[in-house]
């Protein structure tokens, strides 16, 4: 790489903030992380020195924040090799299972966190007719990107009776399942669903949201669930087609086995 064109990539990095009380060595793993997910290093990763040079920073804070990227399953590393992107793990998910995609995401070995976008209680008519109610009736609804392994992975909407899961409004999604803190707070656990998926392009401002690459279609997943009886959910997933699989088990005497 010449001498030019390596100082103008150092005068597109976006630097950190040295008055910031955030450690730079965690404002450098953030930094690092929207550039993989910008898609800016599919073909190499830099190595220490150019990081050090990029940002200004010791070969220690480097370490640190490449570290971090390496538990998060973002970047790997073998000694003496330069650190490169991970292949992006594909999470699967069995067809006919009532499932928690935060489940289905750290079984495959990622951790599962959520970017909160909303949570409030609203009207929403066509929300309440899914649920069986009156389109003025009270829901709680929770917009989130979830990631897997730090990368976006499904931008999830849910709806939910205000009656019953208005506890609901004190949980924090950063890391944890709908279902579990719909459980623990509301003493609720879902009994029986039923989806509607099928293949989209996402919209651009979804397409943002998710880092996906202009071509790439997604999986539009509508579910109802059920407790006791009655309907006790309505969620709109969005989730990548790079990153997502349905799996079936079937056999020659028996079809298809959804489980």
């Amino acid at each position: 790489m010449s001498g030019h064109l390596a100082q103008a990539n150092v005068r597109c990095v976006r630097p950190l903030d040295r008055k910031s009380e955030r450690p730079l060595w965690k404002q450098l793993q953030e930094r690092l992380r929207e550039r993989v997910a910008a898609g800016e290093f599919t073909g190499h990763f830099p190595g220490e020195l150019a990081l050090v040079e990029q940002y200004g920073v010791s070969r220690h804070t480097v370490r640190q924040a490449l570290r971090e990227l390496r538990a998060e399953g973002m970047v790997t590393a073998e000694r003496g090799r330069q650190p490169r992107v991970a292949p992006n793990t594909e999470i699967q998910q069995p067809l006919g299972a009532l499932y928690s995609l935060f489940a289905s995401v750290e079984t495959a070995g990622l951790q599962q966190d959520s970017l909160v976008l909303v949570l409030d209680t609203r009207t929403d008519a066509p929300a309440a007719g899914r649920l069986g109610l009156d389109a003025s009736a009270p829901l709680v609804y929770l917009e989130r990107v979830r990631l897997a392994g730090a990368q976006p992975l499904a931008l999830d909407r849910a709806w939910l009776p205000a009656d019953v899961a208005a506890p609901l409004l004190e949980a924090d999604f950063t890391h944890t399942s709908l279902y579990a803190e719909l459980a623990a707070r509301a003493g609720i656990r879902l009994e029986r669903g039923e989806e509607k998926i099928h293949a989209v392009m996402p919209t651009p401002a979804e397409r943002a949201l998710l880092g996906c690459d202009p071509g790439a279609a997604a999986f539009s997943i509508d579910r109802a669930g059920y407790a006791r009886g009655e309907p006790v959910e309505w969620r709109h997933t969005l989730v990548r087609g790079d990153r997502f699989a349905l799996t079936a088990e079937f056999s020659a005497g028996t079809g298809y086995r959804l489980r």
